[in-house]
């Protein structure tokens, strides 16, 4: 199922507009203002478990209305039409339409808020390349439905792995929308970073602050916390200090967190769809409304060069947002150990770039 969400003037709200969310059931998720967001049921439920957030208004505040689009593909039908009665029957304040259609072209009309959460997950016995040939097809035609019928300004978040190159695939093919608004999820694994923090100080995940997921989303990834801080009653202190066990936030806090999303599966038999739906809402909802002065969040955007990236790819960096435009954190001081770590997760996206470029071909 696909979700979108669209924008419309309307004079009552603080920004000026009328959200309208467009949500369905193809194999892609995608949100936008309108809002479009993508949703599969059958592969973890991160569209139907997104859907009453953003109606609730979770993803873009509680002064926001929004029109929901769903999309799928035909056979599923009925059973978008199923959401749809959901949506109604809960009776959210904020929802002022749902639209379910098979026809991507009326999804995807003049949506501004894309979130995709679909694509083709690994099977067994399936090489790397035909995963990745898969997933270039799908993010390849999902950019011409955006590029064609989305609004110019539209947000695009990518969930659906792998999302850096996912992300990279469809703005290659949707030139028309701004590089600055693709982006892909890696909110989820800053939230994850966040609360094993919170665990281990015993402390309000909400006192936590300005971790920092650089790279991939996979596990080669880095979560970094030589930046963050705990509000104490004493004012901020370092993670690091207040930590004070180096050997841990070295090894075991790194790989919990890069490995988290496995450990899920194999705990509940299904991936992430609670989390990784509220980690896409945070994502909108500060890169919409802003961040909180003094905060950072962790996006995958189009890599500036900053801090020794290579140009061209959808890498995870520390941003701050304002008035719809996020910008990249910059003088942090980098040690040798995050240089390695960071330098890594790049080389794994260069290798994924060439792969789908190689199918391309």
């Amino acid at each position: 199922m696909t979700v979108q969400v669209k924008l419309e003037k309307e004079k009552k709200n603080h920004n000026g507009y009328r959200l309208s969310t467009q949500v369905s059931r193809s194999k892609l998720m995608i949100a936008q203002m309108k809002i479009w967001a993508c949703q599969i049921l059958r592969q973890g439920q991160i569209g139907y478990a997104i859907v009453p957030m953003i109606a609730r208004g979770v993803m873009l505040g509680l002064d926001q209305s929004v029109i929901l689009h769903l999309l799928d593909v035909e056979p599923a039908a009925e059973a978008l039409n199923g959401v749809k009665m959901e949506l109604i029957d809960a009776a959210f304040p904020l929802l002022k339409g749902v639209v379910a259609t098979t026809d991507v072209v009326e999804a995807c009309k003049d949506v501004n808020i894309a979130v995709m959460v679909g694509g083709f997950p690994r099977k067994e016995g399936m090489e790397r390349k035909d995963v990745m040939s898969k997933n270039v097809s799908i993010y390849k035609a999902q950019a011409a439905a955006l590029e064609q019928h989305a609004a110019k300004d539209c947000k695009v978040l990518v969930v659906a792995n792998p999302a850096n190159t996912n992300a990279l695939i469809l703005k290659e093919f949707a030139p028309s929308i701004p590089e600055k608004n693709i982006t892909c999820l890696t909110r989820l694994d800053h939230n994850r970073a966040l609360g094993q923090i919170s665990e281990r100080l015993n402390v309000q995940v909400s006192d936590v602050k300005n971790v920092i997921i650089w790279g991939n989303h996979s596990s080669t990834q880095y979560p970094d916390v030589n930046h963050a801080t705990v509000t104490t009653s004493s004012g901020g202190k370092r993670v690091r200090e207040l930590v004070a066990d180096d050997h841990w936030l070295n090894t075991d806090f790194i790989a919990t967190v890069q490995q988290r999303g496995a450990a899920i599966i194999k705990a509940r038999k299904l991936s992430s769809a609670l989390s990784a739906a509220s980690a896409a809402c945070d994502h909108i909802r500060d890169w919409v409304l802003g961040t909180p002065k003094g905060t950072w969040v962790s996006m995958g955007v189009y890599s500036d060069g900053s801090y020794g990236i290579q140009p061209g790819l959808i890498y995870s960096f520390p941003v701050t947002c304002e008035k719809g435009q996020w910008s990249i954190v910059q003088g942090l001081k980098i040690d040798e150990f995050s240089r390695k770590k960071m330098d890594a997760t790049a080389n794994e996206l260069m290798e994924e770039k060439s792969l789908a470029y190689s199918c391309l071909k």
